[in-house]
């Protein structure tokens, strides 16, 4: 574990990454404590106030502490991305890995429906699902696992291919064990490294695409404080006090690439080249 964060910091991106990681998860984890203010406190009479000592960043066009909205939002956000980014992987993985054991016809079906699938631009195919099921969190999270679900399964493939031709493979086949005990403790514990690398680096389009989907009133609702509903909620106000539009998509940025340069730090770290 030592060498491996060795490896990782050796690279700018993976110490830059993992700090701004790091960060970020101090923040959801410890964000609600840190919050100076109740960030649902409506003022009428602090619109629109510049960066202070009371109000960090400033406040919003209902007088209401843009830093704590912030620090709470970061769960709402970054958690929900997370979340969303694990199902789709998991959901992927076995689908990836299962069409790579069983090839044949099988695969083939299986692999022209993922392309048939991945076809759909992953923002649409959210937008689909999500007006299927209706505009909520929840819906939101099912819609980003769904669209991210096909790629994973395509990369897991390509990877399960190579495992699939192993020697222990043979030997658990030729022991008599079922197709789901070796898919499941032979085969897809070997292909954990990319898929990881992956699914890191999809967490910054996770990101993106919940506040993508909040920002059209797909996703988070009012008044909850989601960085990409806040962006959404301050368009309009934008020309009176562009700090509450400038921060939180200044969040949603460092979020999205700090999971971007850590995705390819891992992948550098993890490369058995290196």
């Amino acid at each position: 574990m030592i060498e491996f964060l060795k490896r990782l910091l050796r690279t700018p991106q993976g110490a830059i990454g993992l700090f701004v990681v790091v960060l970020v998860l101090l923040i959801v984890i410890f964000g609600p404590m840190l919050a100076p203010n109740d960030p649902e406190k409506m003022a009428p009479l602090a619109r629109y106030k510049a960066p202070s000592l009371t109000y960090l960043l400033g406040t919003d066009q209902y007088g209401r502490d843009i830093f704590s909205r912030l620090l709470i939002g970061a769960r709402a956000t970054v958690v929900m991305a997370v979340l969303a980014t694990i199902i789709g992987t998991l959901v992927g993985a076995l689908i990836g890995t299962t069409s790579a054991f069983l090839g044949g016809r099988a695969d083939e079906f299986i692999m022209r429906t993922v392309d048939a699938v991945m076809s759909i631009p992953s923002l649409l195919f959210a937008l689909l699902v999500v007006n299927l099921l209706g505009s909520s969190t929840v819906n939101a999270l099912v819609a980003v696992a769904i669209a991210f679900a096909p790629g994973m399964a395509r990369i897991t493939r390509s990877v399960a291919l190579s495992v699939r031709k192993q020697d222990y493979v043979n030997a658990a086949m030729a022991r008599g064990e079922s197709s789901a005990f070796i898919i499941r403790r032979e085969m897809l514990p070997n292909v954990v490294a990319p898929i990881i690398v992956e699914m890191t680096i999809r967490i910054s389009f996770a990101i993106m695409l919940f506040a993508t989907l909040s920002f059209l009133g797909l996703g988070a609702q009012p008044p909850a404080a989601e960085w990409g509903l806040m962006v959404s909620e301050a368009r309009r106000y934008m020309h009176l006090s562009a700090g509450i539009l400038i921060w939180p998509s200044v969040a949603i940025a460092i979020a999205s690439i700090g999971f971007n340069l850590l995705g390819d730090g891992l992948r550098d770290a993890l490369n058995p080249r290196t």
